[in-house]
Parts: structure tokens; C-alpha cells; sequence
């Protein structure tokens, strides 16, 4: 093929890539009550295209896992999951100067919800084994391309349950792929774990009355107190950032308040109120000893005080990132050959990876996305459109890297 050809070539695949990420992005699987039938159909005309075999597997009624499948050479090797999740969350969309789902491009970047967080990724990794096949490349493990649904609402009724079916099993999954951040440097940021979310829900009962009177025992001095524990600790979590230039956010214990509830009047003193606190806790506290620090705030605040927990994660094991895990060194050589430079971390939120690390599965979170504004779940989210292309020629390295490293369990 000459070199005029082989340009022909690469500016049709890009406007082809253009296309469908475009057309992704325009179907609105936005929290709350979202449906998934066109991103469905959008996978199944995609694997169509590709040659893929694909299935649905729903873990709930109208809660789809999607699943595109390129056979090894030996598929008798652990596999590799290519995860992303096809929802994305809400948009305020007077805020926005683009539409949200219209996926306009200006000034070579493309505006849409989902642009980073992660709707590019599913498709860069569909792309890329649309030019890897082009290419008559063939691989020796097994890659399975998922699309899951609820990742934004905690995956519980996504991830965190098809982990626990027999379909995965049979997947035979022996390292996942899975959403990164953007990077606002020439850095590419790259996750190995994450922080565990608690969400607590402190109830302060107290003595209730006239809101005239000096009672004893008032919930409200209760939740002042805890309120100032909360306070203070989160300062001492900001000094330790500032001390340590190095550290990100996933290194230290982050503390919100995040809703009060409680009292019907103004005159009255209501006889309980409610704190919802936000708590993400880094791999290297001691989780046993943190409780032990809630509940002796509660303690020392007064009486009857209950937390309950609308979420309370274990904490995780983090993937190892040394020569004992062949699949980071594959991924490492990757991308070293092609000269990125990447910031291992641990996530400041939660993803889909966190569950399958939980059963032993090692998970690299990725986005190759750099020198762009982290713009997830903000308003005007935003890719370029060399970023995007870059990143489809960065997943043809690593995805034939990792999907042709050798069984060494011998």
C-alpha cells in the first residue's frame, strides 16, 4: 500500500471513529431512570460491523451488560476485560454552551456528557480493534469488550452484581482495563486503587421543646460537637496534602457534610436531627481504627447517638504494580515504547474496578487523556479530537501487548 494510500486509509478510520463516538455520545443514558435499548442497538450494529460475536446479559430487568468478544489464539489463557459503563450522569443544561447530547465539535474539541467520563474510552477500545483486525493482527488471549450500566449510581446493580454470575465466570477474566481521569498535565494519571466510600448517617436524639428555652440534651449540640471533630480532622487531611506536594487526593481521608435534616418549626426544638456525612478512606488507614474514631466522637457527644451506614465499602487490595503482576509489566512496556508518562494513584472515587479487585483480579484504571481540563461530571465536558484519535492508536499498543503476553503460570 503506498504512503498516499495508507494516509487515505487513516483519514477514512478516523472519520469513521468521529462517526460513532458522535453518535455514542448523542444517546441520552443519563441518570436518573436511564434506558439502555439504543446503546444496545448502537453495540450491536458496532459489533456487526466488526465481526464480533456479541450478548446482553441482564443482571436486573432493564439493567443490560453488553459484551463484544474478540477470540484468542489460545483461548484456554485468562482473558482481558476492556470495561467501560454506558451511563452518564445528569447535566444542567442552562449551564452548558453546547447542548449535552448533541455532540457538537468547535475548536477541534467535541462537547457532549460522557466525552471523558467514559463513553470515549468504550469507544477507543472498539476502534482500536477495528484497525488491529484491518491489520490482520491476531492475538493469543481472549479480549472481551464490556459495556455496563449504573457505574455512576455505585454499580450496584451493574458490576458489583455480574462479578457474582456464572456468565462472568465463564469469562475467565485475568486482568480488566477499566475509566481513568483526564489529566490536566502531560501526564497520564493511572489508578491502581481506590479509596473505600462510606456514606454515614448520624442520628442525634435529644431533648425537644420550646425553642425559647436553655434545655440540656438538645440534638442540635450534639451535632454541633460532631461537626467540629469532622472539622477538624478534615483540616489536619488538607495540611497533609499541602505538606506533601506528591500526594493526590486518593492519599488522605476526605470528610463532607453533605445533607441536615430535622425540625418542622422554627420555634421548636426537634427531637432528633440527621448528619450525612461523605467519608472516602485511602488504602493505608487502618479502617478498624477510623471506626473506632467515629464512634468515640459519637460517644463523647452525648446520649442515644446511632450511625448507620448507607454505604460502607471493605477496604480493597490494591493491584500491584511491580514484576510479581506480568500484566502491568506488558502494560508498562506499552507505554514506555510509546513514550507516555504516567502518575500512578489511587482514585479519589469509585469505579467498577473496585469489584473486581475485591475477587482477586487485578484492574489498571486508564484514560488517555492528557493536557486537557478534568472536566467529568461538569458542565461543557469536553474531548479533543487529536486526544480522542491519540487514544485509539495508544489502545492498539497496549491492547496487543497485554492480549499476546505469554502464559507464565508454568
Amino acid at each position: 500500500m503506498s504512503v498516499s494510500s495508507n494516509e487515505e486509509e487513516k483519514k477514512r478510520l478516523d472519520t469513521l471513529a468521529i462517526t460513532n463516538f458522535q453518535e455514542y455520545l448523542r444517546i441520552p443514558s443519563v441518570h436518573p431512570n436511564v434506558d439502555y435499548g439504543d446503546c444496545i442497538k448502537f453495540l450491536q450494529k458496532q459489533a456487526k460491523d466488526l465481526g464480533l460475536p456479541i450478548k446482553v446479559i441482564y443482571v436486573r430487568p432493564s439493567k443490560p451488560i453488553v459484551i463484544l468478544t474478540w477470540v484468542g489464539k489460545k483461548p484456554e489463557l485468562p482473558s482481558i476485560l476492556l470495561n467501560s459503563h454506558m451511563d452518564v450522569v445528569p447535566v444542567y443544561e442552562e449551564n452548558w454552551k453546547h447542548k449535552p447530547f448533541a455532540a457538537d465539535i468547535e475548536n477541534d474539541n467535541i462537547f457532549a456528557r460522557g466525552t471523558q467520563d467514559m463513553k470515549s474510552v468504550g469507544l477507543q477500545y472498539l476502534e482500536a480493534i477495528r484497525r488491529l483486525k484491518l491489520k490482520n493482527v491476531t492475538l493469543l488471549r481472549t479480549i472481551h469488550i464490556s459495556f455496563v450500566p449504573d457505574e455512576e449510581t455505585g454499580g450496584q446493580e451493574g458490576m458489583r452484581m455480574f462479578v457474582k454470575m456464572k456468565e462472568f465466570q465463564d469469562l475467565k477474566v485475568g486482568v480488566s482495563l477499566d475509566e481513568g481521569i483526564a489529566s490536566s498535565s502531560d501526564e497520564f494519571a493511572l489508578f491502581y486503587g481506590e479509596r473505600c466510600i462510606w456514606h454515614l448517617h448520624i442520628h442525634c436524639p435529644g431533648q425537644s421543646g420550646h425553642g425559647s428555652l436553655l434545655m440540656d440534651n438538645t440534638p442540635g449540640e450534639k451535632v454541633a460537637y460532631i461537626l467540629n471533630k469532622f472539622y477538624e480532622f478534615r483540616k489536619s487531611q488538607q495540611k497533609l496534602l499541602k505538606d506533601n506536594p506528591s500526594w493526590t487526593i486518593g492519599d488522605v481521608t476526605t470528610v463532607n457534610l453533605t445533607m441536615m435534616s430535622g425540625g418542622v418549626q422554627n420555634n421548636v426544638v426537634p427531637p432528633e436531627m440527621l448528619v450525612v456525612i461523605d467519608c472516602r478512606i485511602p488504602v493505608t488507614v487502618n479502617i478498624q481504627k477510623w471506626e473506632e474514631t467515629l464512634n468515640r466522637w459519637c460517644k463523647e457527644a452525648g446520649q442515644g447517638i446511632n450511625v448507620t451506614y448507607d454505604q460502607k465499602q471493605p477496604q480493597v487490595p490494591v493491584t500491584k504494580l511491580d514484576n510479581s503482576n506480568p500484566y502491568w509489566v506488558a502494560f508498562k512496556e506499552a507505554t514506555d515504547e510509546l513514550g507516555l508518562k504516567l502518575k500512578p494513584q489511587i482514585f479519589p472515587g469509585g469505579t467498577d474496578s473496585r469489584y473486581l479487585r475485591e475477587i482477586g483480579i487485578p484492574a489498571i484504571g486508564f484514560s488517555p487523556i492528557n493536557n486537557t481540563p478534568v472536566l467529568l461530571h461538569d458542565n461543557d465536558e469536553y474531548i479533543g479530537v487529536k486526544t480522542f484519535l491519540k487514544g485509539i492508536e495508544i489502545y492498539c499498543k497496549i491492547i496487543s501487548k497485554i492480549a499476546n503476553l505469554e502464559d507464565r503460570t508454568g
